[in-house]
């Protein structure tokens, strides 16, 4: 019979999207245990253990005693001062590929019920429509590498019976999200003009929020185990109307101008911006359904309300 008392371990809990995860857990009553690498930043969690550096030598066996479930939220996502010698594929390998195949060995060999494994949707490409059927064509080495640990988890599933659940979330926002997003926020705050007036595009994305709770709703519901996972907002919206919602949480005026896509485009590639080109005009929806129809869930946070939080947050730190 499981323990529901039993420790959830959330991996990356010093992260962005693990300090939210952890402290949503927690608020519902569970019992958390946060894996960090260092001992640099609290966290919101009943206990927490320092694992080091993620790869294939980490170990995770303190960490795992005793747990019900695994969150893995730790990852490497972007390459620090890479060189021309660098090769950044391998170096995501280590951690996203190799560290997650031995968190899940681990897991398995003590008899973990659950392993919840946060991917991307990059997995299924930069653009277009996806669902849970739609076949992998990952381009960047981050989703690469995701995919690749997908593939792992799938060999040590069906070689130990570890109940494994995959989740691919779009960009994820939220008060402290880094990024493209965190640029957006500051140039919207500080009320930089912006060409993106009429954006025909549509994007989908998930708040922070509705996120860590689909991530508990699947270490708790049974037919989540096994399954993929699609997860995003209710709708996917335009660039423009993005900005413009977030200029109102931020009681700012949007301030818009159109310009040519085919222009900025060429601007990117110069100043070496394609991808953030490519979030601000390119289309990417992810749909959800099979989350609704599956597992009953919903999100339970609006965009307004996701947005409400952030210029909150921002107005705290950066007033």
């Amino acid at each position: 019979m499981p323990n529901a008392d039993a420790p959830i371990l959330i991996t990356g809990a010093n992260g962005f999207i693990g300090q939210h995860v952890c402290r949503y857990f927690a608020a519902q009553g569970h019992t958390v245990r946060a894996a960090v690498r260092t001992a640099d930043r609290a966290v919101a969690a009943t206990e927490s253990v320092m694992v080091g550096d993620i790869g294939p030598q980490t170990q995770w066996e303190p960490a795992l005693a005793g747990t019900r479930a695994v969150v893995h939220l730790a990852g490497r996502a972007h390459v620090i001062n890479e060189t021309t010698d660098d090769d950044p594929l391998s170096l995501f390998r280590e951690v996203n590929v190799e560290g997650t195949r031995t968190l899940a060995q681990a897991a398995a060999a003590v008899g973990v019920e659950r392993f919840v494994f946060v991917s991307s949707i990059g997995v299924n490409g930069d653009s277009g429509t996806f669902t849970e059927a739609s076949p992998p064509a990952p381009h960047a080495d981050y989703a690469v590498s995701k995919w690749e640990a997908e593939q792992a988890l799938t060999e040590i599933a069906d070689a130990t019976g570890l109940a494994v659940t995959v989740v691919r979330p779009p960009l994820v926002y939220g008060p402290g999200a880094p990024g493209n997003f965190a640029r957006l926020l500051r140039w919207v705050a500080r009320g930089v003009p912006l060409p993106l007036a009429n954006t025909n595009n549509r994007r989908s994305f998930v708040g922070v929020v509705n996120l860590a709770d689909f991530l508990l709703r699947c270490v708790d519901h049974p037919a989540a185990m096994g399954e993929l996972f699609l997860i995003s907002d209710a709708e996917a919206i335009s660039t423009t109307d993005l900005i413009r919602q977030m200029a109102a949480a931020l009681d700012r005026s949007a301030r818009l101008f159109p310009f040519p896509e085919p222009l900025l485009r060429a601007a990117g590639r110069i100043a070496n911006r394609e991808r953030l080109i490519d979030q601000l005009f390119g289309t990417l929806v992810v749909d959800a359904q099979k989350a609704r129809d599956q597992l009953g869930w919903s999100p339970p946070q609006s965009l307004s309300a996701g947005l409400a939080d952030v210029a909150q947050w921002y107005r705290e730190y950066h007033a």
